[in-house]
Parts: C-alpha cells; sequence; structure tokens
C-alpha cells in the first residue's frame, strides 16, 4: 500500500511593509474552524504554485500581490490529509485594494513575535519558522 500522496498548496506571508504580516481566520464551519493560518488555497492540476497563490488572494481577499520570495516547501500530516505546503513571503500590489475576508471570519495584522500566541492551524507553524528565520540577520 502506498503513501496518499500529497495535496499542493500555497499560503501567503503578506507583509505590509511596518513589519507585520496578515492572517486570516478560517470560518467555524470549515476544516480547523475558528484557527487562524496564512491566506492561501489548493493548486489545481497543471497550475504553478506562484499562480494559484495570486489567484486564491485575489478570490478570498480580493487583493493583488507581488510575490518577494519563496519560503522552503514541506509535507504536513494532518491524519486525515497530506498537504505539500509552498508557502511565499508577498506584499501588496501598489494598485491593490486593502484585504477583505471574503472566505474568512476574520482578518489581522500581526506583529512577527506575535505569531506565536495565535492558535495557529497546525501545517502553519513551519512557515512562522521559516520566515521567522529569513528575517533573522545572518551572522557573518
Amino acid at each position: 500500500m502506498s503513501a496518499p500522496s500529497a495535496i499542493p498548496v500555497v499560503c501567503a506571508v503578506l507583509e505590509d511593509g511596518s513589519g507585520r504580516v496578515l492572517v486570516a481566520q478560517r470560518p467555524a464551519h470549515k476544516h480547523l474552524g475558528l484557527k487562524w493560518e496564512f491566506p492561501g488555497g489548493k493548486v489545481e492540476a497543471g497550475e504553478l504554485p506562484a499562480t494559484a497563490l495570486l489567484r486564491e488572494l485575489q478570490e478570498e481577499l480580493g487583493c493583488t500581490v507581488a510575490i518577494t520570495r519563496a519560503l522552503p516547501a514541506f509535507q504536513h500530516d494532518y491524519g486525515t490529509v497530506v498537504i505539500g505546503m509552498v508557502p511565499f513571503v508577498c506584499r501588496l500590489a501598489p494598485d491593490s485594494p486593502a484585504p477583505h475576508p471574503h472566505e474568512h471570519a476574520a482578518l489581522r495584522w500581526v506583529e512577527p513575535v506575535e505569531l506565536p500566541s495565535l492558535d495557529l492551524a497546525a501545517a502553519d507553524w513551519p512557515v512562522v519558522a521559516a520566515y521567522r528565520a529569513s528575517l533573522s540577520p545572518v551572522s557573518p
């Protein structure tokens, strides 16, 4: 019996330019209801992860973003489903409207140091670690 293949998923660590990042609260009726997450979603068949992210953020938040860099991809096993997470760091495009919670219960801009205090979805914790590590100055 082979292991189930991972469902490809993308997420955005959306920076606001003042050091804060956007987190979104999942709707109560969905899987992982009321958990906080980095916005994103499933990659459709034949779609590149970056293209999927731009589409998902337009659908979920009504905003357009510019991807500034990728964070390391990884797999997370929720027990009932395995996802292959591809995280990106982004900023709002200059002509984009502010993010609006079209599919989420709420949105919050938080400082990276606040992230450990949130009730995040389990797959978002490796994203937090990679993002915070990417902000740390590199030692000579």
